[in-house]
């Protein structure tokens, strides 16, 4: 079997979640069955793992929706790609896309430096169920992160391709022995990882940091500076700390050391920094939606997404005796749950059962 592997997503210089989810599923992957990966820029392969590899181009280009026909080139038996946008206009294989979430559905509101003619065709797109269904159903089978989003594609019926789970996991440097066994935090600081999309609803952790005198707030991602503006004036007493784009080794220092890593987001698809959190024992502290339900299981402590008195009384609870060693045994335990090698796998059974099918259909 013949795997082509879409890597057009990889960002450069740094990963974000589709970029991520990438480079540690083609590493993985790549362990159990040899993998030619696509891309579209060379500075993309620092980012990813030695292995053969052809280039094409963009995903974003005019020239995506014919891209099969150069991928035909290489007679793949089956292509994954990490995005449901992928061209497949006269292509001669089995196509496998990912959905990772449903977000702009419930949450129209398009970034706020977009232009404005941008923002109305955003909001457009998001009115209808059926440009989705159409992309979806061209593939083979559909790959996305969570349960959560396999239970909305089934409740909106986006598509009649079968759907599987391949989840998300964490890049995180193996922690100490010492600090393993902490049994209270390093420092009075709370973790936000994350972009500043409206959805992501980051006023609340600001509010719920002023109500935390004795904390500090780091927003870990790169951020505008009227953003930064704008948040500062949401409460100018809060201690917040922008720290406009960290390194992953800054990141995950910063975590390790925090007492919990906070988010008030309305809709995810999965929550890469819960996992990430969670592998470093540090309590995580996240709006009770469903997805992180899923994801935090009894180890997260939940408060109501617009709550920031709710968000900040649950930081005190950590304060309690025993409380913060508890939850940091637990999140490393529910964070055992997450690795690329078990999502790998799971993937290689969908990339089989897709070549299956369409050698059965010509038997």
């Amino acid at each position: 079997m013949r795997i082509v592997f879409d890597c057009r997503y990889t960002r450069i210089g740094r990963h974000d979640g589709i970029s991520r989810y990438t480079a540690g599923l083609v590493t993985a992957l790549a362990k159990r069955h040899a993998v030619t990966m696509l891309i579209s820029d060379h500075r993309q392969l620092e980012m990813l793992p030695d292995l053969p590899w052809e280039i094409v181009s963009s995903p974003t280009s005019a020239a995506e929706p014919w891209v099969a026909r150069t991928v035909n080139r290489l007679r793949p038996d089956v292509v994954f790609t990490p995005m449901q946008t992928m061209g497949g206009w006269g292509r001669r294989y089995r196509l496998v896309l990912t959905v990772h979430d449903l977000i702009y559905y419930r949450n129209r509101t398009p970034p706020r430096d977009l232009p404005a003619p941008i923002r109305l065709l955003w909001r457009l797109y998001h009115l209808a169920w059926w440009p989705q269904r159409m992309l979806l159903n061209r593939s083979d089978a559909v790959v996305t992160v969570s349960n959560t989003t396999k239970q909305l594609i089934a409740e909106h019926h986006l598509t009649k391709r079968p759907v599987h789970v391949v989840p998300n996991a964490a890049d995180m440097p193996a922690i100490s022995e010492e600090r393993a066994s902490r049994t209270a935090p390093e420092s009075k600081s709370l973790v936000y990882m994350g972009s500043f999309m409206p959805y992501k609803n980051v006023e609340t952790l600001v509010r719920a940091a002023a109500l935390l005198p004795d904390y500090e707030l780091h927003l870990m991602s790169r951020i505008t500076d009227a953003e930064r503006e704008r948040l500062t004036a949401v409460a100018p007493s809060a201690r917040v700390v922008f720290h406009n784009g960290a390194s992953d080794a800054d990141y995950a220092e910063t975590l390790a050391r925090a007492t919990a890593l906070v988010t008030a987001s309305l809709d995810e698809g999965f929550g890469i920094p819960l996992v990430e959190s969670m592998t470093l024992g540090t309590p995580v502290v996240v709006s009770d939606i469903p997805i992180f339900r899923e994801i935090g299981g009894d180890a997260a402590l939940y408060f109501t997404p617009h709550g920031a008195d709710e968000l900040a009384a649950r930081i005190r609870q950590l304060e309690e005796d025993g409380v913060w060693a508890a939850r940091s045994a637990a999140s490393r335990a529910e964070a055992a749950r997450f690795t690329w090698d078990a999502s790998a796998e799971h993937l290689m059974t969908v990339l089989t059962a897709a070549v299956a099918r369409a050698r059965r259909k010509l038997d």
